[in-house]
């Protein structure tokens, strides 16, 4: 995305000169062109730096919990371990 962003800060005033436009004019088109680009390759890195937060956070289990990811074991005497009746 931020290649074709320089490619139109290229392009753009190589345009405005050939259709008629002054060289200062394309000048400012090329620095305003620039000055946007640039901001958005600010903004989209720090989108991935804060995704890639949120998935290390999201993908790390919880450290000190006490059922920390791990499967629960059956206890001695839970309900369906045992199948008797009273009085059987």
């Amino acid at each position: 995305m931020v290649r074709w962003g320089a490619f139109s800060c290229l392009l753009v005033p190589v345009v405005l000169v050939v259709y008629g436009t002054s060289v200062g004019g394309a000048a400012a088109a090329a620095l305003g062109l620039a000055a946007v680009t640039a901001a958005c390759r600010v903004l989209l890195r720090h989108s991935e730096r804060t995704a890639a937060r949120c998935r290390a956070a999201v993908d790390t289990p919880p450290t000190g919990s006490r059922d920390s990811g791990t499967v629960p074991r059956a206890r001695r005497g839970a309900r369906h371990g045992s199948r008797r009746t009273p009085g059987g």
